[in-house]
């Protein structure tokens, strides 16, 4: 138990949904004000929404960018019930919001990917290269001091750009070899 929780309280918990954006090898975070820390899209799963649909919806309004969910794990191949892709992880976060007090975020973590050509980011939003995040460099946005975006955003991104871009290689690699053939 945290020093927050005694056996008499009950903790708040918000489902959310995070989406790890990639393209050309970088992933697309922004400076969060409010956490004041660098972080991708994401937010809170509204009623009647799927955790991949809410990821798909927090990427489109917060970066402009509309993308789809690059699945991590193999369907099951059934006509139904319909299958939600599965998250790569899930996170369990302490939120310390002087709003709305201590809550903690279960935090749905996906892969994506901008659908078709897509345009620049919205303001506020930039792409973070691999290189990046593997040599640990601090970000700026030019109003805020420069810092290095959590661990585990920083993990989380190469992870995601290994997987979407390995995925990218691999799919090309599978269309050329079909095409060979034939």
């Amino acid at each position: 138990m945290s020093d927050r929780q005694t056996p008499d309280t009950e903790v708040v918990r918000h489902f959310t949904a995070t989406g790890f954006v990639v393209s050309g090898g970088s992933i697309a975070l922004h400076w969060h004000p409010k956490v004041r820390a660098w972080l991708p899209p994401g937010g809170h799963i509204e009623p009647n929404e799927d955790p991949a649909q809410a990821v798909v919806r927090e990427a489109l309004e917060e970066t402009g960018l509309s993308v789809e969910v690059v699945s991590t794990a193999p369907a099951l191949g059934l006509s139904y019930p319909e299958q939600v892709a599965p998250p790569c992880a899930i996170m369990v976060e302490d939120i310390h919001d002087p709003t709305d007090g201590f809550h903690k975020h279960i935090d749905m973590i996906y892969f994506c990917r901008p659908t078709g050509n897509h345009g620049a980011l919205a303001r506020g939003w930039q792409w973070v290269s691999r290189a990046a995040l593997q040599e640990r460099q601090p970000l700026t946005d030019g109003a805020n001091p420069a810092a290095l975006p959590p661990e585990d955003v920083r993990l989380l991104g190469l992870r995601a750009i290994e997987w979407v871009e390995g995925g990218l290689a691999r799919e090309r690699e599978e269309r050329m070899g079909t095409a060979a053939q034939t």
